[in-house]
């Protein structure tokens, strides 16, 4: 017999791998708030819907193997790293096309139909996880942008790095992790050291961004939350970490720091242009103080800092859940 779904509850949505989820289902757990952690990539096979429309809202339920959420009641809901749907074994690849999408449509769409605050809303982080978009929202928010092309143009490509004062890198469009035969590789901001390498005819195959290197005292990471933001600073002491501090955590050195008005006010409107409550926004630092803004990840990781500079994201993450509203 399945067990009463939780009402009022808090939904967090994300795989079981996810440690950054911890701290704020902890926190909300001891402020006996009800919580219910779950993965999307359990649905259809050991994870059900039961779900009518009832005007003017969806009502009945969501279980797992181990606990059911009121669908009518939902508080908020964190989405974090949920897995994709799982399908059943046997199916042709058209059926698993059909039932993929019908899973996305269907589980997904009464999800999207609950009237609560989303940490953030999927809808929204799939717009403002396009780097262009990023880029030129950020410009129309007051904010600072590196010199910046997207081309898949060999002669544009090496005409346009050699017009460039200063150093070019490349950098990847939709993340840094990419699988080639089954093994994983990281591409990290490259430098682009030849000019003729961009003449290579293969760039035209897809889409390339290449971005003016900005000379940097040290980088900022901005974790955005609601109306709270945490500015952490990251002193690369290694090349590797100057160049792309993803690539050596070891050679970090931290400092919380504070954010000048007019970044602070650049990003709150960048957020409401794209209606996000969360943001993990990047910055180089120039020696004279210029804030440049590399990248906002609509879902980014922040519990590292948090742990090393005592930052107090999770109990304001939990903050934002409990209260179901901004």
């Amino acid at each position: 017999m399945a067990s009463s779904p939780l009402r009022e509850a808090v939904l967090v949505l994300t795989d079981t791998e996810d440690g950054t989820a911890d701290p704020v289902i902890h926190e909300l757990n001891e402020r006996g708030v009800p919580v219910a952690r779950m993965d999307t990539g359990d649905f259809p096979l050991s994870m059900t819907m039961e779900a009518e429309f009832d005007t003017p809202r969806w009502r009945g339920s969501i279980h797992d193997a181990f606990r059911g959420v009121d669908l009518e009641s939902v508080r908020s809901v964190y989405y974090r790293r949920p897995g994709q749907f799982t399908l059943a074994e046997g199916m042709s690849g058209p059926e698993q096309r059909w039932a993929y999408r019908e899973a996305r449509m269907g589980f997904g769409g009464v999800l999207l139909s609950s009237d609560c605050l989303w940490v953030n809303d999927p809808r929204a982080m799939t717009s403002a996880e396009y780097k262009p978009a990023q880029l030129a929202t950020a410009a129309g928010s007051g904010l600072t942008v590196p010199r910046t092309i997207i081309t898949n143009v060999p002669d544009h490509a090496a005409d346009w790095v050699a017009s460039v004062e200063g150093p070019v890198v490349y950098k990847p469009l939709g993340g840094a992790l990419h699988t080639e035969d089954g093994r994983t590789k990281i591409i990290y901001a490259t430098p682009v050291e030849a000019l003729q390498d961009l003449r290579d005819p293969a760039l035209s195959l897809t889409a390339h961004c290449f971005q003016q290197w900005i000379a940097k005292d040290y980088e900022a990471r901005v974790t955005i939350v609601g109306s709270e933001m945490f500015a952490v600073a990251i002193h690369a002491q290694s090349q590797a970490a100057y160049q792309d501090w993803r690539s050596d955590y070891g050679a970090h050195r931290y400092e919380v720091i504070g954010i000048p008005g007019e970044v602070r006010a650049g990003l709150q409107r960048y957020m409401r242009a794209f209606g996000l409550t969360f943001g993990a926004a990047d910055f180089a630092v120039s020696p004279d103080g210029t804030w440049t803004l590399l990248e906002i990840n609509p879902n980014g990781e922040w519990g590292w800092l948090a742990h090393h500079c005592a930052l107090p994201i999770a109990e304001t993450i939990a903050d934002l859940l409990e209260k179901g509203h901004p």
